[in-house]
């Protein structure tokens, strides 16, 4: 075997590195050393970001073809590491808090191999090592949520979340034994894209593909699969919902993004063209009505992550390089704006244990920061202008179009009438913090260092990111180096 091989997984190499080092940090150091260990895993953990952005990637594929880290993966994990140091900063003073102090090592082991897996999940390109790293990235998580461990909420989650996973892994693999049927009995993404583009469309390959966008679906919330997150996102501590409204969102969907296409591309008019637009319509629209409904913070930011699931899904429809660099885009401007509204809502939920949103009313007469902040994420998350969040639905939707069909347009369409609808629910919660004439519900405080860290990085990401246009250079410029050879020679063929 080559060793040398274990060279190309930089990425990989740093998480595991630093899950080790906290590992034995939190089994041998005593009660009194434990005290650094949030210090240290974050300062560890911008280190190795540091290193993700600043390494040139290998696009050539080791293992036998089973991984590859392209320029364009490479980037999708360093635009993830963004959002999962955020989660850090967000997180301190909460597992530093008396319930917790004794889990806080768990808590970043966990954490860190969920991240594993999601690193393995967008370099496969054999379906057996993708859901190597989808079951390291999902059994983690059904720990994380049930992490407090004393809230009957919690264990609720917990057990959603699971026997969600649970089932939706059953259906992929079910799927997965159809296209390996199809495939002539291999797994490689290269191999069933050759096979399939020499094929026929067939009944049974229908149902594979559906069964294997169901599977998918289900770590997306794309609709009908979303059921299980608004009471996962409720139950779950506000740290892990605000990771899994984010980071594992942006893996799956980067993910899915190359699955589709270059496992299926070749079928893309005959098969899945139609049904991603209906679940795209349906995710959108969906997450949509029933945000309007939600007076819970978590569950209104749930059906919020589920409408933007569906904006997210746009770019796997659009030309090859600009819709995944839109998408990479998109995915980036998510989580800052995402996780500034949840360092908002985690800050108070911690100092007061409010989490409805009536109990935001007259919010900046006491908090001022804190309402500026959530006004910029809520105005980011509805696409207004100057902030990132319109101009990452401005290029996603200029992805699609830019294939010149009807069917798309129209789709984009529906989609702008969706953002419409999105403004009403999103500007509710404005509405609470600047305009209720109720008598303020959150007493004036001052939050922890790091958590003021978090949200600031948010907020300057959210400003300066729509405006400064590096990060989408950066992704388009990743996405067009990628000498991924499958990437390359299939994509142009399969989607257009």
């Amino acid at each position: 075997m080559d060793y040398s091989q274990f060279g190309v997984m930089l990425p990989e190499l740093i998480v595991l590195g630093i899950f080790l080092i906290v590992f034995l940090f939190d089994t041998f150091s005593g009660e009194g050393a434990k005290k650094i260990l949030p210090s240290l895993t974050t300062v560890l953990f911008a280190l190795g970001t540091v290193a993700i952005w600043i390494v040139p990637s290998c696009s050539e594929p080791v293992f036998g073809g089973m991984y590859v880290n392209s320029p364009a993966c490479n980037a999708i994990k360093a635009i993830l590491n963004v959002g999962v140091f955020i989660v850090f900063l967000q997180s301190v003073k909460w597992v530093d808090s008396d319930s917790m102090k004794i889990r806080r090592g768990e808590f970043y082991e966990l954490l860190l191999v969920t991240l594993f897996g999601m690193y393995l999940m967008i370099s496969a390109r054999h379906f057996l090592l993708f859901i190597i790293g989808l079951e390291s990235a999902s059994l983690p998580l059904a720990a994380l949520v049930a992490f407090n461990k004393k809230e009957y909420e919690s264990h609720e989650a917990a057990i959603k979340y699971i026997m969600t996973a649970v089932f939706s892994s059953a259906i992929l693999l079910c799927g997965l034994s159809f296209v390996y049927a199809f495939s002539g009995g291999s797994l490689y993404f290269s191999d069933i894209a050759l096979s399939l583009a020499m094929g026929e469309t067939s009944g049974l390959l229908l149902v594979a593909i559906a069964f294997v966008l169901a599977g998918l679906g289900f770590k997306l919330s794309l609709v009908p699969f979303h059921l299980w997150t608004a009471d996962v996102y409720e139950g779950a501590p506000t740290a892990i919902t605000s990771y899994l409204s984010v980071v594992s969102k942006g893996a799956a969907a980067f993910a899915f993004f190359i699955i589709f296409t270059q496992c299926f591309g070749a079928v893309y008019s005959d098969a899945w063209e139609w049904m991603l637009y209906a679940v795209i319509i349906a995710t959108i629209t969906v997450g949509n009505l029933f945000a309007m409904r939600q007076k819970n913070m978590k569950r209104f930011m749930a059906f919020s992550s589920i409408s933007q699931a569906g904006y997210l899904m746009l770019g796997a429809v659009a030309d090859s390089s600009l819709g995944l660099g839109s998408m990479m885009f998109y995915i980036f401007v998510y989580i800052v704006s995402n996780l500034g509204a949840f360092a908002v809502i985690q800050t108070i939920e911690y100092q007061s244990g409010k989490l409805n949103m009536d109990d935001y009313n007259g919010l900046h007469k006491t908090n001022p920061w804190l309402s500026f902040a959530m006004t910029l994420a809520m105005f980011s998350l509805a696409g207004i202008p100057p902030f990132a969040g319109f101009f990452s639905k401005f290029l996603i939707f200029t992805s699609v179009t830019g294939t010149g069909s009807m069917a798309l347009y129209m789709l984009v369409l529906i989609a702008l009438i969706n953002t419409i609808i999105s403004l009403y629910y999103y500007l509710l919660v404005v509405k609470a913090i600047w305009i209720s004439a109720d008598a303020p519900k959150v007493e004036s405080f001052r939050s922890d260092f790091a958590s003021r860290a978090a949200l600031w990085i948010s907020v300057a990401g959210i400003i300066f990111f729509g405006l400064v246009p590096y990060i989408y250079q950066y992704c388009i410029d990743s996405v067009m180096a990628s000498q991924d050879t499958v990437l390359n020679a299939i994509l142009p063929m399969l989607l257009r």
